[in-house]
């Protein structure tokens, strides 16, 4: 009879469920784990934890993660909101039994379709290795014919290049043997005659000029003198080159900023009783970083919910909290913080790059407390796209590729 395990922790957003199940000193390679839209379950002998979930999930993108004594549970809801419960508490033990058996079908007919699909995804691997092996024997084949006909041209050519220099040194030979020939006759009658006298060039051109001229050298202009011209560009907001230029997103940034300034909430009763400057949500944000300074990281919560309870469109408020909540160790609320202070900080400028680095490093750095280290290094990473000259985020991302790569694999 196995041991039914009562002492798990749950948490959630709208779109997500994080649920956490200690080990309880069992070996983590013998857990088995099962889960479908309505139900999850973990045997780790003699262990059994089992949930029928309150509302649908989305079993192909959840996932669990085995390691440090838990196993840690990723689920993602189907319809967005807010459970009530974890479990269903109307189903009776007839419903339950329906459920699981259906679970288990649906997981054999998975697992049935998985050898099929490898079995065939195989065959297709051999019958194209068998046509890519087919493919190169041809190639090579043709490539040692190719060889061959090309050394036997060369050959040929070589022939007929040694026979055409052996048929030009014969001629050489021929015409060097009559001009030796000619040059011994032209010795025997040979005769002296006296030499012409060269003509005078006195009064006569030599090279196009008259002798006894001098030759008129040309006058070329003086060299250009060395100067500056000082050249005055009109001054931009967001020094970029024109054919780089995002203007127009940075004047959108600039206009939601501007009307997020604008966007006051006083509907409330509750708000409109506040003093003049509580009002303020600058005033509030101001307080709280004073708050989070002076180590009251509660009251510095507290400062930044009215504040964004006034105006909700001010993503540095959202921003502030999620360093609070990673404080006090309010690690799911510090990621659905830093995730809104993102959807806020659209379009992405040079003007909100800084506080997009901090966003993502927050958020990373709660998924690492949450042990989900890839998550965690996919938002270091792209703070790095943003900054990448930061050290110190180089160096932490640094340190999650190294435990990630120590840990041990995880049950996807």
């Amino acid at each position: 009879m196995p041991i039914l395990v009562k002492d798990y922790t749950w948490q959630q957003t709208d779109r997500e469920l994080y649920i956490s199940v200690p080990l309880k000193g069992t070996r983590a390679d013998g857990s088995n784990v099962l889960c479908t839209e309505h139900y999850l379950k973990v045997s780790f002998p003699p262990f059994l934890f089992e949930v029928f979930l309150f509302s649908p999930i989305d079993e192909s993108r959840s996932t669990a993660k085995i390691g440090n004594g838990i196993i840690l549970f990723t689920l993602y809801k189907q319809v967005p909101s807010v459970w009530d419960t974890l479990t269903a508490e109307s189903l009776d033990k007839k419903e339950m039994q329906s459920i699981r058996e259906e679970a288990i079908a649906r997981v054999q007919e998975k697992a049935k379709q998985d050898i099929q699909a490898k079995a065939v995804v195989k065959r297709e691997n051999e019958k194209y290795s068998l046509e890519v092996m087919m493919k190169l024997e041809d190639e090579e084949r043709r490539r040692i014919e190719d060889v061959k006909e090309e050394e036997r041209r060369k050959a040929t050519e070589e022939m007929e290049k040694w026979k055409e220099q052996q048929r030009i040194e014969e001629e050489q030979k021929r015409i060097q043997k009559k001009i030796e020939e000619e040059k011994r006759k032209n010795n025997i009658n040979k005769a002296t005659f006296p030499s012409q006298p060269k003509p005078s060039l006195k009064g006569h051109e030599k090279n196009g000029t008259p002798v006894g001229k001098k030759v008129e050298e040309k006058v070329l202009p003086p060299t250009r003198t060395n100067g500056c011209i000082k050249i005055t560009f009109t001054p931009r907001v967001f020094p970029t080159a024109v054919r780089e230029s995002r203007v127009e997103e940075e004047e959108e940034w600039l206009k939601k900023q501007a009307e997020a300034r604008r966007a006051i909430n006083l509907d409330d009763k509750e708000l409109q009783d506040l003093k003049e400057e509580e009002k303020n949500p600058d005033w509030l944000k101001d307080k709280g970083n004073k708050l989070f300074a002076a180590g009251d990281y509660l009251a510095a919560v507290n400062a930044l919910n009215l504040a964004i309870r006034l105006n909700c469109k001010i993503p540095a408020l959202y921003l502030n909290r999620s360093a609070c909540h990673l404080k006090l160790r309010n690690l799911h609320k510090a990621i659905e913080d830093s995730s809104k202070a993102l959807e806020l900080l659209i379009p992405p400028v040079p003007d909100n790059a800084a506080a997009r680095v901090k966003a993502h490093v927050r958020r990373g750095a709660a998924f690492c407390e949450l042990e989900l280290y890839v998550e965690g290094l996919l938002d270091y990473e792209a703070a790095l796209k943003i900054d990448p000259t930061n050290e110190n985020v180089k160096f932490d991302a640094e340190k999650i590729r190294q435990i990630i790569q120590n840990s041990s694999p995880g049950v996807e």
